[in-house]
């Protein structure tokens, strides 16, 4: 819903988001800076069936990608399945930061999250424990070698337009 209560990161506030959706994060810089993933961006992550990861090269050379293989991974991080992924993983180990963006398609509503991302090898102790959780969203039928695994330091609520402009609409 709506007026669900989040976690500005900075001052650490409550704040209420009422029928606009606010900006829930600073304007300060937010590097090394983490965040806990709250239900809601937890139970919106469930629902998604698509995010798109931005990267850039130490180019500047943006790069956006759809990823399907997602989830969150304990509190602060989201996880993905680098399955067909070259540019993305060689953007990643020259630039860290990068965004990931998902939506609800019913309801037209999701999240944008940025932070910073690494490649997770099959030898890191961390690796098992995440390919257990996607691999129940792939049950085995696609191989992967590596995960990204992003640790969230900022978010912001995405909606359609329609629910700005026509307060009224409800949710699907």
């Amino acid at each position: 819903p709506m007026d669900t209560i989040l976690f500005s990161v900075r001052i650490g506030k409550k704040r209420k988001l009422g029928n606009s959706w606010k900006r829930i994060t600073s304007k300060c810089s937010l590097k090394g800076v983490r965040m806990k993933l709250t239900s809601v961006i937890k139970d919106s992550i469930s629902k998604s069936v698509l995010c798109w990861l931005a990267t850039s090269s130490v180019e500047n050379l943006p790069n956006v990608s759809p990823k399907e293989i997602f989830s969150y991974f304990e509190d602060d991080s989201i996880i993905v399945a680098n399955i067909a992924s070259p540019q993305t993983v060689r953007n990643i180990k020259q630039n860290k930061n990068v965004c990931i963006s998902f939506i609800d398609i019913l309801k037209q509503k999701g999240f944008q999250l940025k932070g910073t991302a690494e490649i997770i090898e099959k030898s890191s102790s961390e690796f098992a424990k995440m390919e257990n959780i996607l691999n129940t969203l792939t049950e085995g039928n696609f191989p992967f070698a590596t995960i990204t695994k992003i640790k969230v330091s900022a978010a912001k609520p995405i909606i359609a337009p329609k629910y700005l402009f026509y307060p009224e609409t409800t949710e699907v």
